[in-house]
């Protein structure tokens, strides 16, 4: 009897510093619509490359002929990307803070702070690569560049949140790798790092975590 109390005390503790070292509040429904707006994000650029990507004429169509990027091409990347990117982030705060009042934990914790920086730091060297590859004109690596960065920030991530997310971090590691060998395929490769694993993510986050 006095045993299974001591096994129950340490299960409780064991739960408690886990709760106090990580942030477990990410919300899954979260990673679903971050999934769809990827889609949605890749979808027009599909519309936009004309269903094409790293070919003679679209290099032509988004460069001048010194190389340098158009002005109407930059306008429309960084439209799309941080259309997707501010979606992403504004459901992902709502839905996460939602959740985590409803579990009575705290939204500012030190576990939040450190998985952010860990989070950001990655993710913001990636964005300043890419923004070296796009003035060298080398495109073709900037999905693969977003996705690789992105995978490193979830490992980076999963220290102090849910340890399930370093999985997905692997994946789009490997997505990106493969990206870089078949340019051709980049953004559809995205498509399916961003948009497809992240929905899958999700639903599995959703009903693991948090459908009662």
């Amino acid at each position: 009897m006095k045993q299974t109390q001591h096994l129950e005390n340490l299960i409780e503790i064991r739960s408690i510093m886990e709760h106090s070292s990580r942030f477990i509040s990410l919300s899954g429904l979260s990673g679903v619509l971050a999934g769809i707006f990827a889609l949605i994000g890749a979808t027009v650029a599909f519309w936009y490359f004309n269903y094409e990507f790293y070919t003679p004429e679209l290099f032509n169509q988004i460069f001048d002929y010194k190389g340098y990027p158009l002005p109407d091409f930059l306008i429309f990347l960084f439209a799309d990307a941080g259309l997707v990117f501010v979606f992403s982030l504004f459901f992902a705060i709502v839905l996460t803070t939602r959740k985590a009042k409803k579990s009575g934990h705290e939204i500012w914790s030190k576990a939040v702070k450190q998985m952010l920086v860990a989070l950001i730091i990655p993710v913001v060297t990636g964005g300043i690569f890419c923004v070296v590859l796009l003035f060298y004109g080398a495109i073709f690596l900037i999905a693969p560049a977003t996705l690789i960065f992105y995978g490193l920030a979830l490992l980076n991530a999963s220290k102090y949140t849910l340890n399930d997310i370093k999985y997905l971090g692997i994946i789009e590691i490997l997505l990106g790798l493969t990206a870089c060998f078949i340019p051709g395929y980049s953004l559809l490769i995205w498509a399916i790092g961003f948009g497809v694993f992240h929905v899958l993510y999700g639903i599995i986050m959703y009903y693991k975590y948090e459908k009662q």
